[in-house]
């Protein structure tokens, strides 16, 4: 039962966040290091983009749908901060509409023009990105902890699982882990069923790897 005391974790949304930052980097410094004609790579990095597109819509789409009205409803001074985090919401989407067109144009030859418009396209998504994140983590977050309870905090990872296609659930569940510390790890395999944890063990974790040495060109 909660009481007025129970405060939600929102510490697992500044974990959740420093996978996307890392992700919009690499896609843009990946991207940048393509030569000219490999057409293989384009499409792996084309094909992560889309897997990285479709986590941050549904994350967002969660916020808007849970979160905003939420606030809105309980808060006063605030109500301009909601509202800013809102119309960042805009800007990401319109720059991942962006990236995606110049990823449509890029990856059939890879060429060098197409790759340089490329990663203009996604240098500014990942800028747009990274001042919502860091907004949201320094005025909202705070916010959020005062205003929501545990269950309404814990709907928006429910809303996520939901929207989520079952076999990208684990995919994201790597991004979300892998710069995670050991404590802010061990609390977020702890909130997931017990069959899903030995999933992630089992199956999510080698595919996880097999798709980092994919994106990264890495052998390890």
């Amino acid at each position: 039962m909660e009481t007025t005391t129970t405060r939600p974790n929102t510490q697992e949304m500044v974990v959740i966040h420093r996978g996307l930052r890392r992700e919009a980097r690499l896609l843009a410094e990946l991207t940048a290091a393509v030569t000219p004609g490999d057409t293989a790579r384009a499409r792996t990095l084309a094909d992560h983009f889309r897997d990285y597109r479709l986590g941050l819509h549904n994350h967002h789409h969660g916020e808007d749908e849970l979160l905003w009205p939420l606030l809105l409803s309980r808060v006063d001074l605030e109500a301009d901060l909601v509202l800013r985090m809102e119309q960042q919401h805009e800007r990401v989407a319109a720059s991942l509409v962006a990236a995606e067109a110049a990823f449509l144009a890029w990856e059939p030859t890879a060429g060098a023009s197409e790759r340089d418009v490329l990663v203009a396209a996604l240098t500014e998504h990942r800028a747009v990105l990274t001042e919502h994140l860091d907004d949201e983590e320094r005025e909202l977050l705070p916010l959020a902890a005062r205003q929501l309870s545990v269950s309404e905090w814990s709907a928006l990872g429910e809303h996520f699982l939901a929207s989520t296609p079952k076999p990208k659930l684990l995919l994201f569940l790597g991004i979300v882990l892998e710069d995670a510390e050991p404590a802010e790890r061990a609390a977020l395999l702890g909130a997931i069923p017990r069959p899903a944890r030995l999933l992630w063990s089992l199956v999510g974790r080698p595919q996880y790897a097999r798709r980092v040495r994919a994106v990264r060109g890495t052998k390890s």
